[in-house]
């Protein structure tokens, strides 16, 4: 082995060992859904690498949900001249199945899997599509946002807009090519969020759009929930630093917007940036991005992922509900993630 084929094993062994490793984790994972569904004793545990239930599924999360979103539910009329369809699946079974993909971020083939075969990826894929139809999502979420503001409160005097973005590998409306991400397929969500990061509104595109591009229609669900009197203070980042972007938050009836100013030509570099607000989307975004499918998704229409995201925003809000109804119980909660 000559000196250059020994220095180029050892520089590679490093990435190699990641490889090998993470080989090994996705085969335990194939492994272990291999088993669902034939094995009785493989159980599905929605765990964090740290031993933490995932948060939107704790039953507490789970039954809180499904108790708000049944009662949205359409009632299903049959139309057969004699009823003998075959026995319509519970809605529950098909809620669970749609949470279990939205954290996980599997597919519906092993989400049908995970459930024990008890419903078809088919019947999971229409159910959700009847919802969406019925608007089940968006009136789940109203219920939640509303549920938060009389019980704890909305604190609008300090309101956060930023982009998030997340990998759309199977393509389909409003993706593009992710800069930040070698130009691979993304979509990027424009997020409004309160003083304590609770989302107030969102909309998504294509990864390669600009944040200013995302502003108007942004601005435009803050206008349609009827908060922006109580806003007191928007803060953007330089990503926003246009006349453009002033105009819109300043035409809307904002006057105090707080966007740092970019550097043009020779100017001295600035004094160290202060993040202010700034960490309280980041911590959103965080927040976000855990749930499997809008970390990585694999909907090619918006609708769907627009349902997604409101989902998870309910999960969100639920877990806080339920910590601040326990504060005197339990003083250290789970993560609400």
């Amino acid at each position: 082995m000559t000196n250059w084929h020994l220095a180029r094993w050892v520089l590679f062994l490093p990435i190699r060992k990641f490889v090998y490793l993470e080989a090994a984790r996705i085969g335990d994972c194939h492994r272990s859904l291999d088993c669902l569904g034939d094995d009785p004793e493989c159980v599905f545990n929605p765990t964090t690498d740290g031993g933490v239930i995932v948060r939107a599924l704790d039953p507490n999360v789970m039954d809180t949900v499904w108790a708000a979103i049944e009662p949205l539910l359409p009632e299903r009329v049959d139309s057969h001249p004699l009823g003998r369809h075959r026995r319509r699946v519970a809605d529950r079974v098909c809620f669970e199945g749609i949470m279990i993909r939205l954290v996980t971020g599997c597919s519906w083939e092993d989400t049908e899997r995970l459930l024990r075969r008890e419903v078809s990826d088919t019947t999971l894929r229409s159910r959700r599509d009847e919802w969406i139809a019925a608007g089940v999502f968006d009136a789940l979420v109203t219920e939640a946002v509303s549920a938060y503001d009389r019980i704890i409160g909305l604190d609008l005097s300090e309101v956060v807009i930023d982009t998030t973005a997340g990998k759309a590998p199977c393509g389909g409306e409003g993706t593009g090519r992710n800069p930040m991400d070698k130009g691979k397929l993304g979509v990027k969500w424009s997020i409004v969020t309160d003083a304590n990061g609770l989302p107030l509104g969102w909309v998504t595109d294509a990864a390669n759009r600009h944040d200013v591009t995302l502003l108007e229609p942004t601005l435009a669900e803050l206008i349609e929930s009827g908060l922006i009197p109580d806003v007191e203070t928007l803060h953007l980042d330089k990503g926003y630093d246009s006349n453009n972007a002033r105009a819109m938050i300043t035409g809307i009836g904002i006057r105090d917007a707080v966007i740092p100013r970019r550097l043009l030509g020779n100017n001295p570099p600035p004094a160290p940036y202060r993040i202010d607000w700034r960490w309280v989307i980041e911590r959103t975004n965080s927040w976000i991005t855990n749930y499997g499918q809008l970390r990585r998704n694999t909907d090619r229409r918006i609708i769907h992922r627009l349902a997604q995201f409101a989902l998870a925003i309910t999960c969100l809000i639920t877990a806080k509900l339920i910590d601040w109804n326990n504060r005197w119980i339990n003083p250290n909660p789970s993560p609400i993630r």
